[in-house]
């Protein structure tokens, strides 16, 4: 009779994956509009800003057109502002009764 484990057997450890030059890109980007304070400028001045770093992130990691359309979208939507979501079916409160005169 054989005897059973108790425990599962365990899978060899993952090797991290090396980050890939767009991962780096987008990373880089999302710290520099945190760091610059990007999110509060006017949509002009993070427009115009957005061009130049673009510029600077293609040539630093050598991205492709493709890859850099990727991570200027990526950017823009980082920079847009957050909308809350409102009820669809809100209803004004009704007033409040006073006792005694309904």
């Amino acid at each position: 009779m054989k005897e059973g484990r108790l425990t599962k057997k365990k899978a060899a450890p993952r090797t991290p994956a090396m980050p890939t030059a767009l991962d780096q890109a987008r990373d880089e980007l999302f710290s520099h509009i945190l760091r610059c304070g990007v999110l509060e400028a006017a949509a002009e001045h993070q427009k115009e800003w957005l061009d130049d770093t673009m510029q600077y992130l293609g040539e630093r990691y050598s991205l492709t057109p493709e890859q850099l359309t990727q991570v200027r979208a990526l950017g823009d939507r980082f920079c847009q502002p957050v909308v809350k979501r409102v009820a669809a079916t809100t209803e004004p409160e009704a007033e409040p009764v006073a006792v005694g005169q309904e």
